[in-house]
């Protein structure tokens, strides 16, 4: 019959402290085993550190404490008592440990272990590329956030002096100063992509920099443009974007590393950069820009006509099916199309369909709560982490609370389907830049439609909540434990 959680780490704490005889009394606080010992030479406290459960050991002397958490100290502690045929001591209502038993703090800690599991199974090539492209684009989500307001606020204010709710005259130098500050970044995109890019790939980043710039064709004269070697048409200036930007500096990591190899050390600081911008220069003009700028077009064009098109089945499908992306760190690939569509129509429109997966999350922990209040270790995680999960930032509500069991999981997807789908029914919700999410991408919703976006939030909610307590709550959920009496 196998063991218990209980039980296992019980038997393995005896394991390494001498036995059972070896022990005087034990008892427990609110997230440590302690044990007053006979004779500390016997304990092989990094081995005890080793075991499954353990979170930590601390000795002092003939006293020996065992860091295994709240609400699972004190079933270790009588299981361990009930091993050795006697009652076990007092349970001290002392917290050594107060970040375990902070609701947040548990959520995180919990979510970050099982998140570096996840990640440790899906350690593959394909995953590495991935997350180079969130190294690029992660540094500049601060400046999108900003940027992205700032554009917001000078759009409202664009609209009201067309409608003549402003005077255009008090009004344009201010609208021209924040169109200005917003297009510090998105007007010069292409080279903070470069840059990062290089630095991802283990490129000069100076010189990623100088081909992100590449791209916006400086120099070339009007009347003598630079053609299109497939079409013949004259390349236009920015054609291909990031994503072209992205490939042209992992070509360039390639040149300057194999250049390195071969150039005499004291010629490389003239040698290796000039070959390098010359190479990929001319491979970024001739080939790269012209195909990137095809397939950004058609993903940009293809996913608007499917929002287009799909309505409210498409942002259903799109909402439903984001955090199993997110779980296998799948969605960072989504970061150039978001960053594109912004680039060329001014907003995304699969951002905040996509958000939704996120408030399908809310949902599905409120319904948890709600049935699962015996369980005062689950509600103390979830109380932490759903004020983080509604502001945007998932991660503790999936790793810690609906994918360990399961099928809360599943119905969170659920919520963020119908989500999804009001967004995609009201259409045209746009947000102007990255980065945010849940109720913190309100202010970057453009034209208007934020009402559309609040309302999907609330379907989201009202969605992973009701699919989730009528089906998703697994009936180990509901069992008793106890937090405040360890």
């Amino acid at each position: 019959m196998a063991l218990s959680k209980e039980e296992r780490i019980a038997q393995s704490i005896f394991e390494q402290i001498g036995g059972k005889n070896n022990t005087n009394k034990i008892y427990n606080c609110m997230t440590r085993v302690r044990i007053d010992l006979k004779d500390s030479d016997l304990v092989d406290a990094e081995t005890l550190k080793k075991v499954d459960g353990v979170l930590g050991v601390v000795q002092d002397g003939d006293n020996l404490q065992v860091v295994v958490g709240p609400g699972t100290a004190q079933k270790v502690a009588t299981q361990m008592a009930s091993m050795k045929g006697e009652a076990k001591g007092e349970s001290l209502n002392v917290n050594a440990d107060p970040e375990l038993t902070n609701g947040r703090a548990q959520g995180e800690r919990i979510a970050s272990q099982n998140k570096s599991e996840i990640k440790k199974k899906n350690d593959t090539p394909f995953k590495r590329s991935l997350n180079a492209i969130a190294n690029i684009f992660v540094p500049l989500i601060p400046a999108f956030v900003g940027a992205g307001i700032i554009g917001g606020i000078a759009s409202i204010i664009q609209n009201m002096m067309t409608a003549g709710t402003l005077d255009p005259a008090s009004w344009n130098q201010i609208f021209s100063v924040l169109k200005v500050i917003q297009n510090g970044l998105f007007g010069y995109l292409n080279i903070y992509v470069g840059i990062n890019a290089a630095k991802a790939f283990g490129a000069t980043e100076g010189l990623g920099g100088v081909i992100g710039g590449v791209v916006y064709l400086n120099g070339m004269v009007a009347d003598q443009p630079i053609l299109n070697i497939f079409t013949g048409n004259p390349l236009a200036p920015g054609q291909g974007g990031i994503i072209g930007v992205i490939f042209a500096v992992y070509i360039l990591s390639i040149v300057e590393k194999q250049l390195r190899k071969v150039v005499p050390d004291s010629l490389d600081i003239i040698v290796t950069p000039t070959i390098s911008l010359l190479v990929v220069g001319l491979l970024t003009i001739y080939f790269i820009m012209p195909i990137a700028g095809v397939i950004s077009g058609a993903l940009v064009g293809g996913i608007t006509w499917v929002l287009e098109v799909g309505g409210a089945f498409a942002g259903f499908v799109l909402g439903a099916t984001f955090l199993p992306l997110v779980l296998f760190g799948l969605h960072q690939i989504l970061t150039p199309i978001h960053i594109e569509m912004i680039a060329e129509t001014g907003h995304t429109l699969l951002l905040p369909i996509l958000a939704m997966a996120g408030a399908g999350q809310v949902g599905a922990a409120l319904a948890l709560w709600v049935k699962c209040r015996a369980n005062k270790q689950l509600t103390n995680i979830i109380k932490g982490a759903l004020p983080v999960g509604i502001l945007g930032i998932g991660e503790p509500l999936i790793y810690a609370v609906t994918l360990p069991l399961g099928r809360p999981f599943i119905t969170a997807c659920i919520g963020g389907g119908i989500g999804g789908a009001v967004i995609g029914a009201i259409g045209n919700i746009g947000a102007t830049a990255i980065g945010p999410s849940g109720i913190a991408l309100i202010p970057l919703i453009d034209n208007g439609m934020w009402w559309g976006y609040v309302l999907g939030l609330l379907a989201a909610y009202a969605g992973g909540f009701v699919v989730t307590y009528f089906f998703g709550v697994p009936k180990e959920a509901m069992e008793p434990t106890e937090l405040e009496v360890l």
